[in-house]
Order: C-alpha cells, then sequence, then structure tokens
C-alpha cells in the first residue's frame, strides 16, 4: 500500500543525525513489511462473519491487538486460543499480498550481522509474527514481544518496557537512564515507545505525518531506507545509527 497521498509532497530533506543508542525495537507491520492487502483482506472477511462493516472493523484494528479490536465486536470470541489460530493463518493464507518496507531487510540483516542488540515489538500475536517472518525469509530476531505478552496493547507502554527488559537494557527504572530507539509507523505505537521515555523514529508509510508529529515522534523518514547502522561497539553496548532524510521542520 503506498503512503498516504498527503506525504507523498513532503520535504524529506531535514539533517542526518548520527547518534548512539544501547538497542533498537520495531514494531512489525508498516515498519518492517507491509501486510495491508492481507490484513484488508482479513478483517473484511471477519467483518461479513460479524455482520460488520467490513471498513468500520478494519479502522478500528489498526496498532490494535486483534483481542483488543474483537472485544469491541463479539467479546465470545476475543480469547487468545481464536486469536491465536485467527493469526496464524493469515501469512498462509495470503503470504503472497505482503510486501517489505523499503531499507527494513538491509537494516535488520545489519543488525543481524554485526549481533547488536535489536528486536520485535509487535501487536501481532507470535503465529503471526513467525508467520510473517518465515514467509518473509527476514532476519529473526533474539527476542520478541508479541500481542499476548502484555496486559495492555499499544499506546500503553508496557510493550516497550517489557522489550527493553527482554533486550537485556534493564527495567524501566535502569532504562530511564539510557538512549533506546523505537522505530514506529502508527500513531499508537508512537506514543507508547514516548511513553516508555525512548526515542522514536517515525515512518511516514501507513499515516499521514500530523498524526505522527501529534504522537510525539523524535523524527520522521519516509520508512527504512533513512536508517542505517554506522557500528556496534560491544564494549560499551551501544549501536551507532545514521537517520538521515527526515522531515525538515
Amino acid at each position: 500500500m503506498a503512503p498516504p497521498a498527503q506525504n507523498e509532497s513532503l520535504p524529506f530533506t531535514g539533517p542526518s543525525h548520527t547518534l548512539q543508542f544501547s538497542g533498537l525495537l520495531f514494531d512489525m507491520d508498516g515498519t518492517i513489511i507491509d501486510s495491508t492487502e492481507a490484513i484488508v483482506k482479513h478483517w473484511h472477511a471477519i467483518g461479513r462473519q460479524l455482520g460488520v462493516d467490513p471498513e468500520q472493523i478494519l479502522h478500528d484494528s489498526h496498532g490494535r491487538r486483534s483481542v483488543d479490536t474483537l472485544k469491541m465486536y463479539d467479546e465470545k470470541l476475543a480469547t487468545w486460543e481464536n486469536v491465536l489460530e485467527m493469526e496464524g493463518r493469515i501469512p498462509r493464507e495470503y503470504g503472497d499480498s505482503a510486501v517489505e518496507i523499503p531499507g527494513s531487510r538491509a537494516l535488520l540483516e545489519s543488525l543481524e550481522a554485526a549481533r547488536a542488540p535489536w528486536m520485535i515489538v509487535t501487536s501481532g500475536t507470535r503465529p503471526l509474527l513467525t508467520g510473517w517472518l518465515d514467509v518473509m525469509k527476514l532476519a529473526v530476531p533474539p527476542v520478541v514481544v508479541v500481542a499476548e505478552d502484555v496486559a495492555e496493547g499499544k499506546p500503553h507502554p508496557q510493550c516497550y518496557q517489557l522489550g527493553a527488559e527482554r533486550l537485556g537494557l534493564g527495567s524501566p527504572a535502569e532504562t530511564a537512564s539510557k538512549q533506546i530507539l523505537v522505530l514506529e509507523d502508527a500513531p499508537a505505537g508512537v506514543k507508547a515507545g514516548k511513553a516508555a521515555g525512548f526515542k522514536v523514529v517515525g515512518l511516514a508509510t501507513t499515516h499521514d505525518v500530523k498524526r505522527l508529529q501529534d504522537a510525539g515522534a523524535d523524527w520522521i523518514v519516509r520508512d527504512l531506507r533513512s536508517v542505517t547502522l554506522e557500528g556496534w561497539d560491544k564494549g560499551s553496548g551501544l549501536v551507532t545509527v545514521k537517520i538521515c532524510d527526515t522531515l525538515a521542520a
């Protein structure tokens, strides 16, 4: 799916920044891959099943965990057993409908090759995440946080706080003194990253940049071609990242 039309003519000509972080935490859909077409097909089918306007349930689902979306329409379906089975089918049934976000494969492969600290924090379930990583043949992170790992979904910061902890960066109190980078496309995810106390790169891949700005993104870029690994110093525990072609102020 193309980025919102209102983002196309914006000046992504801002200055480059070379910064150091203790770790990188990536959202999945809209950040690493674009499974919009697959998700549209999936939620349209669910909407028809529930007798709900497919466009409304699709709108309500974006950035939310499926279990939270289903609670809005039919609490009987909002069980982890049902959601895990339902989301596990998506990559199998609609795998040919997903594409990479430009720059994502190169960035993840460079992080993995360097053994730099990175992970995925997603509102999707484990079967959905592992299904997409397998179908798309993308680098597999050492640890992940998925929907069923947290009691509260984005924009609550719990998912990113847990992500930092699983990456070995410490508890929320300990990470307060560290620079940690979140990469997100959704306003709810940006808010979650900021609420956790982290820096956030907002990707203008799925939402109007005004919404990313209002959510508090520190930098806004077109896609992951603007984020590159410059180095990883195991001794200091710092990852050096270059962020270029940012949205000009």
